[in-house]
C-alpha cells in the first residue's frame, strides 16, 4: 500500500537545523564507517552474476502490469494463472482513496486508475464490488477516461472503449518525410520515435476487439459525456503551435476517413521494414522498451503475421523476458527494461571507491563483460551526428540501435580503474568511447541522452506528446557527468567543449542555486551531478554560483542528515528537495557536498552518519521510493541498485578523503 504524501513530506525543513549545524565536526566513527564500507563492498560483490556483471530489478507502478494484461485480451491469448498473479499485484497497490498513483507516495492518478480498473473488471470483478466502486469515484473525479493520456486511450480504443475519431492521427507517411523536413522522424526522442513508428500502423487498420456487455467501461465516463475529444478547443489568440497541430490534426482525420491514400501502401512498408530492421539479434527488442515492444506485437498482428512467424516470435520472448516472479511474497511484475549495462558500470565505480583492487578477479570480469557489450555500429543518432566514430554503450543487455551518452559515460568511469584481461582492447574501446560521447554536444554546449539537438520546443504541442518526453533536450544532470567523465579522463579544462558544457550549466543553474535532474528525482539529482562534472574539471569551486549550489543542498538535507525528494517535485515546485531521505539520494546530496571539497561540514559528516546508521545487518539500506526518471510528471522508476550503489560510492570517497587529508 503506497504512503500519503503528507507521510512523504513531514519534518522537512528548508533551512538547516541549526542545532545540528553546531555539532561537533569530528563526530563520525572511522571505525564503524570501514565496517560500513566493507559490510556493502561485500553484498555487492555477492551479487555479481557469472558471466561478470551486475543487474538489479526495476519497480514501476502499477501500469506496465496492466498494459501486459490488456495485451492479453488483444491478442486473444489469455493466460489465467498470469492474469490471477496481476489482478494481486494490483489490489496490493491500491491506494485508501480506490485510486492508483503513478509513483509510490503520489495521488491517485486517473491513467494509472482507468487502467487497474479496467484489468480488474477485464478478470471478472464487477462495479458493485468495494474495490471498484471506490476505484470508479476516484476515476470520475480525476476526470475519467477522457483525461486519460493519449496511449491509454490508443489501447481502450483497440477494445472498443473509446472512439478512435477522438485520437491523434499518427499517418505511418511521417516516415517518408526526408530528414530535413521541419516534421520529421528524427526530430523527436528515440523512445518516442520507437513508440510512434509502431502506432502509425496500428492508428492505420484500427483494429478493434469487441467486448461482452460486462466487461465494457461506460460507467467511467463523467455522465453526458460521449468520450470527450481528445484535444482541448482551439485557443483564443489567432495563432499558436497548439492551435496549429490541432487544425493539422482535423485534417489529417479528414484525410484518414477518405478511401484514397496514395502512399499509404508504401508508407507501411517502410515502417514494417523499419521495425524489422531494429528488432534484429543485437536488440532485446524495439529500442529494448516496454512500450514500444508491446505495440511491435500490436504493429505485426495489424501487418498479418502469425504466431509462428520468427518476428513474432523474436518479439513475444523479449517482452516475456521483461516479467519478474518473486516467488517470496507472490508478486507478478513487468519491468519496463533491463539495466545490466548501468548498473554494472555504478557498481564496479563504487567498488573501486571502496578499494577493490583494479586487476580483483570481479573487477576484472566486469570490465571484460562491459567490453564484450560496446556497440560498434551506426544506429538511429547517426542521422543526426555525422561522426565517423562508432563507439559507445546502451543500458540493456543488447540495444545497439540506440546507445546511450549518459551510459558511455558511467561505463568509462566504471572501467577507470579496471583491469580487463585484455587492456589494448580496453584502451582502444575506451578512447572511442570518449570521442562518440563528446561529438554529442548540442548547440547550446549541453549534452543529452541519446541524440544530438533533439530539442525543437515547439513539437511539444503535437497532440500525442502527452508523454512529456517527445524531445531528448540537454540536460543538466548527464552534463555534468559528461565533464567528470572528461576531466577524469585527462581533457584539460581549457578544452572548447569544456567551456561550453560550464557555460550550460551556469546558464540552465535556477534561482535558488539548483539543477534541474532529468534522468534522476530531482533537483537533488541535478544539483549533485553538476556540481560533481565541474569538480571533476578542476573548475573552482568557491565561485559564487557554485557555492549556492552547495547551499541549496544543505538547505535540502533533512534533519536526521539524509536527502529525500518525492517525485511531486516535477508536478509541483513546492515539492522541491522534499521528502523522506533514501539512500540513493543521500549518496547523490554527500558527493555534491565532497565535490566543493569542505570535508569537515556539520552537514557531510551529518550525510555520513545517516548513511552508517542506516544500513542493514546484511550490508545493504532499504529503498522503497522511485528515485530514477522515466518520463517527468507521467513514469518512474526504483534501481533496487541504487539503495546500494550510490552509497557505497559516496561513503567510498569520502573515506578516502579523510585519509588524504590529515585531519584524523
Amino acid at each position: 500500500m503506497a504512503m500519503s504524501n503528507k507521510a512523504i513530506h513531514s519534518d522537512v525543513h528548508r533551512t538547516p537545523n541549526p542545532d545540528l549545524m553546531g555539532m561537533d565536526p569530528a563526530d563520525v566513527d572511522l571505525g564503524a564507517l570501514r565496517k560500513t564500507v566493507e559490510s556493502c563492498r561485500d553484498y555487492l560483490l555477492g551479487l555479481q552474476k557469472p558471466d561478470g556483471y551486475w543487474v538489479g530489478e526495476l519497480f514501476v507502478d502499477t501500469t506496465v502490469a496492466c498494459d501486459y494484461h490488456l495485451l492479453m485480451y488483444l491478442r486473444g491469448k489469455i493466460d489465467r494463472a498470469k492474469e490471477a498473479k496481476i489482478v494481486r499485484h494490483i489490489l496490493q497497490r491500491q491506494l485508501p482513496d480506490g485510486g492508483w498513483p503513478n509513483y509510490l507516495g503520489g495521488p491517485s492518478n486517473v491513467t494509472a486508475t482507468v487502467k487497474c480498473y479496467f484489468s480488474l473488471k477485464l478478470a471478472g470483478f464487477t462495479p458493485e464490488e468495494p474495490e471498484m466502486r471506490k476505484a470508479r469515484a476516484t476515476a470520475i473525479r480525476l476526470g475519467g477516461i477522457p483525461r486519460t493520456n493519449t496511449y491509454c486511450k490508443l489501447y481502450l480504443a483497440m477494445l472498443g472503449q473509446y472512439p478512435w475519431k477522438y485520437l491523434p492521427n499518427i499517418p505511418p507517411e511521417i516516415l517518408l518525410l526526408p530528414n530535413w523536413a521541419p516534421f520529421n522522424l528524427f526530430e523527436m526522442s528515440s523512445w518516442t520515435r520507437a513508440i510512434v513508428v509502431t502506432l502509425s500502423v496500428i492508428r492505420s487498420f484500427r483494429p478493434t476487439t469487441n467486448l461482452p456487455a460486462e466487461k465494457q467501461l461506460h460507467e467511467l465516463y463523467p455522465y453526458g459525456v460521449e468520450g470527450g475529444p481528445f484535444l482541448h478547443p482551439v485557443e483564443s489568440h489567432f495563432f499558436s503551435m497548439k492551435n496549429f497541430f490541432i487544425r493539422v490534426n482535423n485534417l489529417l482525420g479528414w484525410f484518414e476517413e477518405r478511401s484514397w491514400k496514395p502512399f499509404r501502401k508504401r508508407a507501411l512498408k517502410v515502417a514494417e521494414k523499419w521495425i524489422l530492421a531494429r528488432i534484429g539479434p543485437e536488440s532485446d527488442g524495439l529500442a529494448a522498451i516496454f512500450p514500444s515492444m508491446m505495440n511491435t506485437i500490436l504493429a505485426f498482428q495489424c501487418l498479418g503475421y502469425s504466431e509462428d512467424h520468427p518476428a513474432m516470435r523474436k518479439a513475444t520472448k523479449d517482452l516475456e523476458g521483461l516479467e519478474v516472479y518473486d516467488s517470496a511474497n507472490g508478486d507478478f511484475r513487468i519491468q519496463p527494461c533491463l539495466s545490466p549495462v548501468w548498473d554494472t558500470a555504478i557498481t564496479m565505480t563504487a567498488l573501486s571507491a571502496a578499494g577493490v583492487a583494479s586487476d580483483d578477479p570481479a573487477m576484472q570480469k566486469g570490465a571484460d563483460w562491459l567490453l564484450s557489450k560496446e556497440v560498434k555500429m551506426r544506429g538511429d543518432w547517426a542521422v543526426k551526428n555525422s561522426t565517423k566514430v562508432t563507439g559507445g554503450w546502451a543500458f540493456e543487455f543488447a540495444n545497439d540501435w540506440y546507445p546511450d551518452v549518459d551510459d558511455t559515460a558511467k561505463v568509462l568511469l566504471g572501467l577507470r580503474k579496471t583491469r580487463s584481461s585484455d587492456p589494448a582492447q580496453q584502451k582502444a574501446a575506451t578512447e572511442r568511447g570518449l570521442a562518440w560521447a563528446r561529438s554529442f554536444q548540442c548547440d547550446d554546449g549541453g549534452y543529452a541522452a541519446f541524440d544530438k539537438n533533439v530539442n525543437k520546443k515547439w513539437l511539444e504541442d503535437v497532440p500525442f506528446a502527452d508523454h512529456n518526453a517527445i524531445l531528448d533536450p540537454p540536460c543538466a544532470d548527464i552534463t555534468g557527468r559528461l565533464l567528470e567523465t572528461m576531466g577524469k579522463c585527462g581533457v584539460s579544462k581549457k578544452d572548447p567543449q569544456i567551456q561550453r558544457a560550464i557555460r550550460f550549466l551556469k546558464n540552465t543553474q535556477e534561482e535558488d542555486g539548483s539543477w534541474y535532474g532529468r534522468w534522476g528525482v530531482n533537483f537533488v539529482y541535478g544539483t549533485w551531478q553538476a556540481l560533481r562534472g565541474l569538480n571533476a574539471v578542476g573548475h573552482d569551486m568557491n565561485e559564487h554560483w557554485i557555492i549556492r549550489g552547495r547551499d541549496w543542498l544543505e538547505c535540502a538535507q533533512n534533519p536526521d542528515g539524509g536527502w529525500g525528494e518525492s517525485c511531486g517535485s516535477y508536478d509541483d515546485s513546492r515539492l522541491k528537495g522534499r521528502g523522506v531521505s533514501t539512500a540513493s539520494q543521500t549518496g547523490w546530496g554527500l558527493m555534491g557536498l565532497l565535490a566543493c571539497g569542505d570535508i569537515q561540514r556539520p552537514s557531510v559528516r551529518r550525510a555520513v552518519r545517516f548513511l552508517i546508521e542506516t544500513q542493514q545487518k546484511d550490508g545493504s539500506w532499504e529503498e522503497k521510493f522511485s528515485t530514477g526518471g522515466g518520463f517527468p510528471c507521467v513514469f518512474y522508476l526504483r534501481y533496487d541498485m541504487y539503495r546500494n550503489n550510490w552509497p557505497l560510492l559516496a561513503l567510498g570517497e569520502y573515506q578516502e578523503m579523510v585519509r588524504t587529508s590529515g585531519i584524523h
